[in-house]
């Protein structure tokens, strides 16, 4: 997913109520972890279904960038406090790939019944970002080419995943989007160092694998 391009304007005002643990956990991943991040778009105040941003249809409401847009992420804390200290309710949001980590993202259902079976067969996953409709698994940065690879040897592959690589981007805890809260439902365990991810092959794999084995349905959401 790219960045939406419109008109610059100021989405939320520096009087707006803020939340302290926002900026905090931006610091935490642009600082401590090296993970490169920009404020996100946010919901429309007036309708926290509808995103801020000037597209009336826009798909993921509130966790996107716009203004800065996606080149702009950075784990430089001097900026980071200055964004969230101008916008200090706006969503966090990862620049995923390069140093970063990437994604793998299905359905809210389906990758809690995914999960389970994962952890009864003892694989051995990293931290789970939940939101109120589809839940993202982290894994190592990935290329182009290498995920082509991965999914092309693959008999099929559910419609209803999402790859988000170089390029792409993921709404970080705890932000709020139009879509709702976004939480851990696997935590980073506490620590300064970055977490442990698993590689893109192994999540793919074992998701796939679950999914057409178990029959679960994952609607293309």
């Amino acid at each position: 997913m790219r960045e939406i391009l419109g008109r610059r304007r100021r989405l939320l005002s520096p009087h707006d109520d803020g939340r302290p643990e926002l900026i905090g956990a931006a610091l935490t991943y642009a600082t401590q972890w090296q993970w490169p991040v920009l404020p996100g778009a946010a919901a429309d105040p007036r309708a926290r279904s509808r995103c801020a941003c000037p597209d009336p249809e826009c798909t993921v409401p509130g966790a996107h960038p716009f203004d800065p847009g996606l080149l702009a992420a950075t784990t430089d804390g001097r900026m980071v406090r200055w964004w969230w200290a101008n916008r200090p309710a706006a969503p966090i949001v990862l620049a995923t790939g390069g140093a970063a980590p990437c994604a793998v993202s299905l359905p809210a259902l389906p990758a809690a019944r995914a999960l389970a079976a994962l952890d009864r067969a003892g694989m051995r996953l990293g931290p789970v970002v939940a939101s109120p409709h589809r839940w993202a698994l982290l894994v190592r940065p990935y290329s182009m080419e290498q995920l082509g690879e991965l999914l092309y040897a693959k008999d099929f592959v559910p419609g209803s995943l999402r790859f988000h690589g170089e390029g792409g981007y993921l709404a970080l805890p705890p932000s709020e989007t139009g879509a709702g809260a976004v939480r851990w439902e696997r935590a980073p365990r506490p620590g300064s160092a970055a977490p442990w991810v698993p590689d893109v092959e192994a999540v793919v794999d074992a998701v796939v694998d679950v999914l057409t084995r178990t029959g679960v349905s994952a609607p293309e959401l």
